[in-house]
């Protein structure tokens, strides 16, 4: 019977992978109507791995260092899919920290949804090795330092994306849609 952690890692493993083939085939154009839809609802669940993650216990490497998990995903074709699919929309702006500073950046969601496809294929790389509590530390690690943060700010830019073309209809538009399905 598998311990807790390796039952664990095996359930963060299986959500990665979900939400990297998700966000590749997102980010291929396959259906752009539907990409900032899909990009939110994915990331959203991978938070909640995230957010798993963080509300554990930290996880302790066995050895003092992490081993090499071989060579890093190549992620620019998928960045620049992103891009090119968000073209428009992929700026926004961004607060460095919003509980030590009110210091404002910017920020792009292909780069935001880039880094995390980096943590996650990372993380992966050392459970396909059989290593599930590398895997673990590093997902908890870079979900803490980095890709928590990018994930939180992608699903607000998203979430902020989808209510203005669902919200900001040119209102005729919408009175003529509602009495057209009202009165069929």
């Amino acid at each position: 019977m598998p311990d807790e952690t390796t039952l664990l890692a095996d359930e963060c493993a299986a959500e990665a992978r979900t939400w990297l083939a998700t966000v590749a085939d997102i980010a291929s154009g396959a259906a752009p109507e539907s990409a900032i839809p899909l990009l939110l609802l994915t990331t959203s669940q991978i938070q909640l791995v995230g957010a798993r993650l963080g509300a554990i216990a930290d996880v302790v490497l066995e050895e003092r260092f992490e081993q090499d998990p071989g060579p890093d995903t190549e992620l620019d074709p998928l960045r620049v899919g992103l891009a090119q699919l968000l073209e428009g929309v992929d700026d926004y702006a961004d607060v460095v920290d919003p509980v030590t500073s009110v210091e404002t950046t910017r920020g792009a969601l292909s780069n935001d949804l880039a880094v995390i496809a980096s943590a996650l294929a990372h993380g992966l790389a050392h459970h396909d090795a059989g290593r599930g509590v590398e895997a673990l530390w590093w997902w908890q690690y870079s979900y803490l330092a980095d890709w928590g943060d990018r994930a939180a700010m992608a699903v607000r830019v998203l979430q902020t994306l989808l209510a203005h073309l669902r919200l900001d209809a040119d209102a005729e538009v919408v009175g003529e849609a509602e009495f057209d399905a009202l009165n069929t």
